[in-house]
């Protein structure tokens, strides 16, 4: 059993493991903790939407159950919103055998059977990917793989392992999802083993770094890599960066490359050069940076475009992944 993350914590959890997160109105106080507690947690929950275009229900919630439904919206995107930090509406109540098997890690999750006498909601993580849950509608890869980074983020902070998750329809007889086609309409099925199977080969991949080997001959002194930063990350950023609150970042690591070289340049003050923000005033650097480019008009914007960011880190030392 665990102590829940904090909603920072949370984010950067998630960040960390390469997810693209949003955050959606007042989120981090949006639970439902007035009808219970959200404490001694046990595991993560994978669900279907059953519709499009859910965001603000999961949100919001409905007649008979309010919101948040979950505590992360994941679109077909694959951009993660979080919609709930506390106690959720998403799991209802589960029969001991799927709970306890969930919560000792158990390598077999049994069908569930018998009354469902755990309170789900109390104990649990849950994350509502968008899919009509019709076993026709497809998780696109990209989606699938935030899913997968998403659980193994909650599972990495807490020490568990794989089979701490498990599918709403491993948890109760309720309920069928995750369900759908994998990567396209022809794809496989959204099989919970190979997802835990996914979670746990992530969990290894980036904890388990090879050990280093010794040259066999003296070699010249390295020479440092140059760094690179990715277009879409840095696009997504200045988008949205600006509306957060002050210190807000989403990819700080690729926006402190680009705000050294503004910074460089003579366009952007020092008070700004590492937060790692992209927010309205290294916008305004980069926008005077296209300016000096030659570009006008909503071609100025101060939203990174590939050729003005690839001459800037032609001359700035970085290189850049479109």
């Amino acid at each position: 059993m665990a102590t829940p993350m904090a909603a920072s914590q949370f984010i950067k959890a998630l960040e960390d493991e390469g997810v693209d997160v949003r955050e959606y109105r007042s989120w981090r106080t949006h639970n439902r903790n007035h009808k219970g507690p959200w404490s001694d947690l046990n595991g993560v929950v994978i669900h279907h939407t059953a519709g499009s275009n859910s965001l603000a229900l999961c949100y919001d919630g409905m007649v008979g159950l309010p919101g948040p439904l979950c505590h992360t919206h994941l679109a077909k995107s694959g951009l993660a919103t979080m919609v709930g930090y506390g106690r959720a509406n998403h799991a209802g109540s589960f029969p001991a055998n799927a709970f306890n098997a969930m919560k000792s890690e158990s390598s077999t999750h049994p069908r569930p059977s018998g009354p469902e006498t755990v309170d789900g909601n109390a104990h649990t993580y849950g994350i509502e990917i968008e899919n009509l849950g019709n076993g026709k509608d497809f998780y696109p890869t990209k989606q699938y793989d935030a899913a997968v980074r998403w659980a193994s983020a909650i599972c990495r902070f807490h020490g568990w392992t794989a089979d701490s998750v498990i599918g709403h329809k491993e948890g109760t007889t309720r309920k069928i999802d995750p369900k759908g086609p994998v990567g396209a309409a022809d794809g496989p099925q959204f099989d919970m083993d190979q997802f835990r199977k996914d979670v746990a080969a992530r969990l290894k991949t980036k904890d388990e770094a090879p050990a280093p080997t010794k040259p066999a001959t003296p070699s010249k002194p390295a020479t440092s890599a140059k760094p690179t930063v990715d277009l879409s990350n840095l696009i997504a950023a200045a988008r949205r960066d600006p509306g957060l609150k002050q210190g807000g970042t989403t990819h700080a690591a690729d926006v402190k490359v680009v705000e050294a070289a503004l910074k460089a340049e003579g366009l952007l003050a020092a008070a700004y050069a590492s937060d790692g923000s992209f927010g309205s005033s290294t916008v305004a650097a980069y926008r005077k940076w296209q300016q000096k480019c030659g570009y006008t008009g909503s071609a100025a914007d101060g939203i990174p475009g590939k050729a003005s960011l690839e001459k800037l880190g032609a001359k700035r030392g970085f290189k850049v992944r479109a």
